[in-house]
């Protein structure tokens, strides 16, 4: 039996490492940090005692059991003084000014109220300290994006007004960016403030992170992983960005996004640029060669910590591309390293490696004359070493003497609609913008499908082989396939949640083995939950919150990222977890996109190195990523109306290229599709995109699975006419997957139209041998799972270090759940006086608004408040507020929605004191009748 171990102070360290690597410091004008011993230090902000871990959402609702913020961070250090009396004033402003939790799901406020400051408060502050350190906070989250508004990309004016008042007052002001994505800027050039760091959300032990680097102890060495422009207006995609009247996003900009953009036209109107971020330390460049060989970039260079601080230095390569018959950025990334630690004085040499495939071209019209596909045009190509994008030093160039086709690809998922996309015009040194019309598809290639189906294996019935057979090689994954029945294959392309009781309790989706016969068959019951900032598991279990995508990114060191995600692996283990929905790869094409905190950066090449570094952690730890979401799913406003139109060279080159890294360097196995339209397609039907580009060009072998309850095409072309039971048009475009559906068995069968194709229609809507093929997808996936090894006695034991939540009483197994058809009396166990949580599942026979009726008391008095607070799913959606009731019972009720069968709840206190006597769910009526 295999075991493994987690010490879980070590996993705690790797989290504040990465948190601390990824901060980005900006401005540190008269070297102000690191602090010195003995600082003292006036702490500004009411977010100093609320931190952001992360954004909300499926990337960020971990259960953790402490976050430590700030001000506790700061507390930590034994060289800082905090000033209490400020402290006392923020505290008492905070009591009386709650915060807002945001009831429902996408509800959250973007950030919150900030207590007014004046100046006279700000002098008497700055009279008895060293230095103020002014924290702004902001959320983000899944289902909305930001907004171009005040307490969102722009700071409120409570926020202008306290930044104001203390930058006045002291000589020393810092600015503390607690934040998911990059946020507007002009601030800093409009007030005196001479140290600014993006210390972004960082999970659980960030506020720890944030106060190792103020204070010194770690040297900030994160760079920024998108460009700061001086204005919204000046991305090239803010125009046709979250365009809610027509539901499309044109990508006119095609292949200029970030820095691509600004560094080829408008340079001048940037603020920080892409790979910007200071040291304590300097850093000096030696030995720099770089030599072009057998279609790959070598370039290497000797780095000399020339400061007195130990620091750590990234170095970037950027390639700039001749201009040929096909338009091309000024610059783009093609790799980046990270020295270790360096003393000062100390140097270390490092390489990057970078195939042509990073910098070629994708010409998506056959112009060059070499058809369609990657190609480097014939010139002279510069490359570029150093730091940021703008401040990077020539350091050689290389010939391509003939225009070379680097992979031939057909143009899959090609425009269908006319519309004009940028291009650079040679203007003298420079360049200008100038427009032509995008190539458009010329073909279905859905239209020639069986070309590429294997034959369909008869059926023979059960002949008692089990899918172990298969992995021991006593039989083949055919004769195994071959014992599937029509009603196995249909149900085997569905996963069952949110919070299915077949799996670890309150987690996404149970999937593979998902009905009885299924299971019989010895094909393991997979569980797979959300991530990517850790887990979710909506039981309240506790995990460890991880530091967001953005975070992660700014570090620039897979090798962090890979030691982090190592352990977050075997934490997946010990929750019978198989995949965790996650690392998020889509690209930050404009700031305001309300789930760039998941993603990793505006730049293709890093996002899909961080990405390999995730895949290959959990791969090693015997789990596994699903990496997401495949693919141009770069806003959240009516998401799953919307359509995506742009070029297939924009495909290419900026957004399908981290997934393709991630599949074949990091050997990704589990893709999870998008809800977007891309070029007037569903991602979940999208044959060109789940099989011609996934399977047939990058060779993928592993399955795909729709986002959660994924609109589908009834017919699986471009019409906007769709529901969620079209299962056999997703099938046979090999997305092999639905997620989610309420309940699978065989009773479920008629409920999508899967089974009544298959056996009544004339094969153009689904075969067979489609379905065939996809099962073995997912039985490939299956077989290499810890769900595999557990039902075959095979599971991997963990022994656990310092666990800090040994004496947690969540379960892990799904036998709290009760059924629910009109109502419900449901046991209280937990001990709620020592505000104890309530943890049960319910499974609802109807969707429908439902009232929740608890009974209690409480020997405090009558002014004593305790808050509760009702959890469906991780989702607050009511807040009940308890007084003592010098131990009378009193009743009180709440309301709820349910639109899932299964359903977790989590009923928990904010503080001790409330026996619950009785609990009781009851149906109301359905929903948008009350």
């Amino acid at each position: 039996m295999v075991s493994k171990v987690l010490d879980w102070n070590k996993y705690r360290s790797a989290c504040i490492d990465a948190a601390a690597e990824g901060i980005v410091m900006l401005e540190n004008k008269g070297d102000v940090l690191p602090l010195a011993d003995g600082t003292k230090v006036a702490l500004f902000g009411r977010m100093q005692t609320h931190y952001y871990k992360s954004g909300t959402g499926s990337g960020g609702m971990v259960n953790v059991h402490h976050v430590t913020d700030i001000r506790e961070g700061f507390m930590e250090q034994p060289g800082i003084t905090l000033d209490s009396e400020l402290m006392e004033i923020y505290d008492k402003w905070d009591e009386e000014n709650p915060m807002d939790p945001g009831l429902g799901w996408g509800k959250e406020s973007w950030s919150q109220p900030e207590m007014p400051l004046s100046r006279e408060v700000a002098d008497k502050f700055a009279a008895k300290n060293d230095v103020a350190v002014v924290i702004i906070a902001r959320t983000a989250g899944e289902d909305r994006d930001n907004s171009a508004d005040m307490g969102a990309y722009y700071l409120r004016d409570t926020e202008e007004q306290m930044i104001s008042v203390v930058s006045q007052a002291f000589e020393k002001t810092v600015v503390l960016l607690n934040v998911g994505n990059i946020i507007d800027m002009s601030f800093v050039a409009k007030y005196d403030i001479q140290t600014v760091l993006y210390v972004w959300q960082s999970g659980m032990f960030g506020g720890t992170a944030v106060a190792k680097v103020i204070a010194g102890e770690i040297t900030p060495s994160g760079c920024l992983p998108d460009t700061i422009a001086k204005s919204l207006e000046a991305y090239p995609s803010n125009s046709n960005f979250g365009n809610v009247d027509i539901l499309e996003d044109t990508y006119e900009e095609d292949i200029f996004v970030g820095y691509r953009y600004f560094q080829t036209f408008a340079p001048q109107d940037v603020l920080y640029p892409f790979a910007e971020g200071k040291s304590y330390t300097t850093f000096e460049y030696g030995d720099i060669t770089s030599e072009y060989k057998d279609s790959t970039l070598v370039a290497s260079c000797k780095v000399t910590n020339t400061g007195s601080y130990a620091g750590r230095k990234a170095v970037t390569v950027f390639v700039k591309a001749p201009s040929g018959k096909l338009s091309k950025p000024a610059r783009v990334l093609a790799g980046f390293a990270k020295t270790k630690t360096l003393a000062p004085g100390e140097s270390e040499t490092v390489t990057i490696s970078a195939p042509a495939r990073y910098f070629a071209s994708f010409d998506d019209d056959g112009r060059t004359g070499l058809g369609t596909g990657l190609i480097l045009d014939k010139g002279e190509y510069i490359v570029y070493m150093g730091g940021n994008v703008s401040e990077v030093s020539e350091i050689g160039s290389f010939e391509i003497s003939d225009t070379t086709l680097v992979e031939a690809l057909s143009c899959a998922l090609a425009p269908r609609k006319n519309f004009k996309r940028m291009v650079a015009i040679p203007d003298g040194d420079g360049f200008k913008v100038g427009y032509e019309d995008t190539p458009v598809a010329t073909v279905n290639m859905l239209d020639d499908r069986m070309t590429r189906v294997m034959p369909e294996i008869p059926q023979t019935g059960d002949k008692g082989i089990k899918l172990i057979d298969v992995k021991n090689g006593k039989a083949t994954m055919e004769e195994f396939v071959a014992q599937l029945t029509d009603e196995d294959l249909s149900l085997i392309i569905r996963g069952e949640g949110m919070g299915s009781p077949k799996v670890t309790v309150g987690t996404a989706a149970a999937f593979g083995g998902i009905s009885k016969e299924l299971m019989a068959m010895g094909i393991p019951t997979l569980c797979c939950t959300d991530g990517p900032s850790g887990m979710r598991i909506d039981s309240g279990k506790k995990a460890f919150s991880l530091p967001n995508g953005t975070c992660l990114a700014s570090t620039f060191n897979p090798d962090t990222i890979e030691e982090l995600y190592t352990y977050c692996g075997i934490e997946m283990l010990i929750n019978r977890i198989d995949s965790l929905l996650g690392p998020g790869i889509n690209i930050h094409r404009h700031p305001l996109n309300g789930r760039n905190f998941e993603y990793f950066s505006e730049d293709p090449v890093l996002t899909g190195k961080m990405a390999v570094a995730q895949v290959t952690a959990l791969e090693k730890s015997g789990v596994t990523p699903t990496i997401k979401h495949l693919c141009a799913n770069n806003r959240e406003t009516k998401r799953r109306d919307m359509n995506s139109v742009l070029s297939s060279r924009a495909l290419r080159e900026v957004y399908l290229l981290p997934f393709e890294i991630a599949i074949r360097e990091g050997k990704a196995r589990s893709v999870m599709s998008s809800y977007n339209r891309i070029n007037g397609r569903y991602s979940a039907n999208n044959y060109e995109q789940n099989t011609m580009v996934l399977r047939e060009q990058w060779g993928y072998t592993g399955i795909v699975m729709t986002d959660w309850w994924a609109y589908i095409a009834k017919n699986g072309d471009d019409s906007k006419d769709y529901n969620l039971t079209s299962h056999s048009v997703m099938a046979r475009s090999q997305n092999d997957i639905y997620m989610v559906c309420a309940h699978v068995e065989k009773s479920d069968l008629l409920e999508t139209d899967c089974y009544k194709d298959l056996t009544e229609g004339d094969g153009s809507r689904i075969t067979r041998a489609e379905l065939q093929r996809n099962a073995m997808n997912i039985l490939r996936f299956a077989m290499d799972t810890p769900a595999m090894d557990r039902i075959n006695g095979n599971e991997v034991t963990v022994e656990q270090i310092d666990n800090p939540f040994k004496d947690e009483d969540v379960r892990v197994s799904a036998d709290v759940y009760y059924d629910l058809d009109d109502s419900v009396e449901i046991p209280v166990t937990a001990d709620t006086k020592e505000g104890k949580d309530i943890v049960f599942g319910i499974s609802a026979s109807k969707p429908g608004i439902y009232l929740i009726d608890l009974k209690g008391r409480s020997s405090l008095g009558e002014l004593a408040q305790i808050p509760m607070t009702v959890y469906i799913q991780s989702i607050p959606i009511s807040v009940v507020t308890w007084n003592g009731t010098n131990g009378e019972e009193v009743c009180h009720q709440a309301k709820c929605m349910m639109y899932s069968r299964n359903n977790v709840y989590r009923i928990h206190f904010g503080g001790n004191g409330v026996e619950i006597t009785g609990l009781k769910i009851s149906y109301k009526c359905p929903i948008g009748e009350d």
